[in-house]
């Protein structure tokens, strides 16, 4: 699970935690069909207004601090729309990280961030 990072109109940050995959140098999101009160989501809007996002992915335990680490991603993004072949992309890339994602695919938009920027950091 990773940590989409998006700025609502106000300058406000915008957390939600998504499943995500990687593909080359783009984190790939959709809009799945676990319940949501709308399709039409705040970090679409986000997205499609501002042209950027971040991801945050991380490990944390308890047990073992020395086993801590994260991995931040950031740059432009954009909202590939059902149909488009950055959709089906997406899509592709979510169904062979998730199994649940085999059996019934996302198909909401999707978020795509090009990865311009990557951070990360470990305990050990």
């Amino acid at each position: 699970m990773a940590r989409l990072g998006t700025v609502d109109r106000d300058g406000r940050a915008h957390l939600v935690p998504v499943t995500f995959a990687l593909t080359g140098d783009r984190l790939v999101s959709a809009v799945d069909w676990k319940p949501k009160r709308t399709s039409e989501l705040q970090r679409l809007a986000n997205v499609r207004r501002t042209g950027a996002a971040s991801a945050l992915v991380d490990h944390y335990d308890d047990m073992a601090w020395a086993a801590l680490w994260w991995v931040r991603m950031r740059g432009p993004a954009f909202v590939a729309e059902p149909g488009s072949d950055d959709h089906a992309g997406a899509v592709a890339a979510l169904v062979a990280r998730y199994r649940q994602y085999a059996e019934r695919p996302p198909a909401g938009a999707a978020i795509v961030i090009e990865i311009e920027e990557w951070r990360s950091w470990s305990a050990s």
